[in-house]
């Protein structure tokens, strides 16, 4: 008989939530601590953005913002740092990743730019003390700081987004499938968070830069959260429903309004600008925490895993794209395998 013959002799199964192997599923859980590493994600995105605010404030002649960034990227690296070492358990696991350095491996690749991001952010902050002393100590700090400040700057779009290349980088289906916009929705979202922080920090006639990324990061947060919904399909589910569907709804009325007050109205009002930046921060770290969530969830429920498989190998088998391009109807021009 046939292998094509059995295939069709042999009724396919349904998957629900319970079909698993042994009653185990089909992916396991991720051990990571939510409040750890969701912590670890925005914080780290936070961090690198902050560092360009920095830089850039710096060559436009923005010391209330040049300071302000420069602390943020320090203190949020430092405290990114921590959120990762206490979810690895002893310090000494981060320094062996830094044993070697493995282009095809984005955790070896994020460990190095950490490394690197992580003293030049923190001289960059230092040198902001250093500008007080007097003579030629005060003038050599501040030569240090814009050198340390350029070189965060440098390494500062990485930090912000190259977790999202590690987490796509997994099985996990719900971060695997949003693979095409997650370093998109990171850079937006680390944008939003930075320009909000230093909105809150600087006075309203330094901080225009701050907002204006503020308000830019939130829309194309915002956009880039809807098309990678639409384009996940079955594996959006896990961003609509439990705790990840709470968050995900609060992160983007945060950040919708955070943007809207800071667009508004932050230019003329301290006060508006702190509220705005406020919401945007806490709406960035919330599409974080959901998108977290979500990965977990899509592990625990077999379908999926088994359901978009299943759909890619139909798609593959004779005639299988034919039939799917006449329900779908004529190709867009323009297209390519």
């Amino acid at each position: 008989m046939s292998r094509r013959r059995q295939h069709q002799m042999v009724p396919e199964a349904e998957v629900s939530s319970y079909d698993s192997y042994y009653g185990r599923p089909v992916l396991k859980r991720p051990t990571w601590s939510a409040r750890y590493i969701a912590s670890y994600l925005f914080l780290g995105g936070l961090a690198g953005a902050s560092a360009l605010l920095g830089a850039g404030a710096d060559l436009t002649g923005r010391p209330a913002l040049r300071r302000s960034g420069r602390l943020v990227a320090a203190a949020a690296i430092a405290a990114s740092a921590v959120a990762l070492v206490e979810d690895l358990g002893r310090p000494e696991r981060f320094l062996n990743m830094l044993r070697m350095a493995k282009p095809t491996s984005p955790m070896s690749v994020g460990s190095w730019v950490l490394a690197g991001f992580g003293p030049s952010a923190g001289l960059a902050a230092a040198s902001e003390v250093g500008r007080a002393l007097p003579g030629g100590l005060g003038r050599l700090a501040t030569r240090a700081g814009r050198g340390a400040g350029l070189g965060s700057a440098l390494l500062g779009p990485a930090v912000a987004t190259y977790t999202a290349v590690l987490l796509s980088d997994t099985a996990v289906p719900t971060w695997h499938g949003a693979y095409p916009e997650l370093p998109f929705l990171f850079a937006a979202s680390s944008a939003a968070a930075a320009g909000g922080v230093a909105a809150v920090l600087t006075p309203p006639g330094q901080a225009g830069p701050a907002r204006r990324l503020g308000v830019a990061g939130a829309a194309v947060e915002l956009g880039a959260g809807e098309l990678m919904s639409r384009r996940l399909g079955m594996a959006a589910e896990t961003l609509r429903h439990g705790r990840a569907g709470r968050l995900n709804l609060a992160a983007r009325a945060l950040t919708g309004a955070g943007g809207v007050l800071t667009l508004a109205a932050g230019r003329r009002s301290r006060a508006a600008a702190a509220t705005g930046g406020a919401l945007l921060a806490a709406g960035s770290a919330c599409t974080r925490f959901a998108l977290f969530e979500a990965g977990v969830a899509s592990t625990e429920d077999p379908r999926y895993t088994v359901v978009p498989q299943r759909s890619r190998l139909r798609a593959r088998e004779p005639g299988g794209g034919i039939a799917r391009a006449r329900e779908a109807g004529p190709e867009p021009t323009g297209s390519h395998a």
